[in-house]
């Protein structure tokens, strides 16, 4: 606690703070290595590395005696000890394969999704990734593309994926663009589904936009969704558009 750190000395900013998930091994090893290549000692990596802990990995570090450290390693091999349970909660590479694009999900939102739980997988091979992408797939036309294209990296899977995210979404301002049915359709509507009367007086506000909660429902399966419009008995003043 006595040594002041160099003047110069800036700590590094690439590194996100451990909170208590990921391998606490694999962590040590990137704070040392980042720190070292800065310039770091011994002591300089004692008085830096609680900068790096967050949430429970904080909690410990300062429930640790005072007067107990006099190197590193009387920090890095009690965290990793501690720790080592929180390995269990890290994905790995066959959890990829139960990762699938929902019914009604976008590409760009299925990559998204895929990728973030990609990046999070300690020495994910290449091959194991995109072999899980393609497979996640939903049933479809880019579906087939992929197939017929056998896309052999990640690289050119996501080129392949790029024009087809482009079609999506110019396809998705053009329905935003369209009226989706006349003034006079609207009135007769509201007169047929009356809003109904509240049964309470307060409601549980949601802290999640309710478009990303049925996102989450639909992803899961949990419910079924609707038929297609044009599925239905065909009766007069049907909204097709719907």
């Amino acid at each position: 606690m006595n040594f002041v750190l160099p003047r110069r000395f800036t700590l590094p900013t690439t590194l996100t703070p451990y909170d208590g998930l990921g391998y606490p091994k694999k962590y040590i090893k990137k704070f040392t290595s980042i720190m070292i290549v800065n310039g770091a000692s011994d002591k300089v990596l004692c008085r830096c590395f609680p900068s790096y802990l967050d949430d429970p990995a904080l909690d410990w570090f300062c429930s640790l005696p005072a007067g107990s450290i006099s190197r590193f390693r009387d920090i890095s091999k009690p965290f990793e000890e501690h720790f080592a349970g929180s390995a269990i909660y890290v994905h790995d590479s066959d959890y990829l394969n139960t990762i699938k694009q929902g019914q009604h999900e976008s590409l760009r939102d299925y990559m998204t999704r895929f990728t973030k739980i990609a990046m999070s997988i300690p020495d994910l091979h290449p091959k194991v990734e995109l072999h899980a992408i393609k497979s996640g797939l939903r049933l479809g036309k880019f579906q087939k593309t992929i197939a017929v294209a056998k896309p052999k990296t990640m690289a050119e899977f996501r080129e392949k994926a790029k024009g087809q995210i482009d079609i999506e979404e110019l396809q998705k301002a053009q329905k935003i663009e369209k009226p989706h049915y006349r003034e006079n359709n609207r009135t007769r509507d509201n007169k047929k589904n009356p809003k109904p009367a509240s049964q309470y007086e307060s409601y549980t506000q949601f802290n999640t936009k309710c478009d990303d909660i049925i996102e989450e429902i639909m992803n899961s399966k949990l419910i079924k969704p609707p038929r297609k419009a044009d599925s239905y008995p065909d009766s007069k003043g049907t909204d097709r558009s719907k």
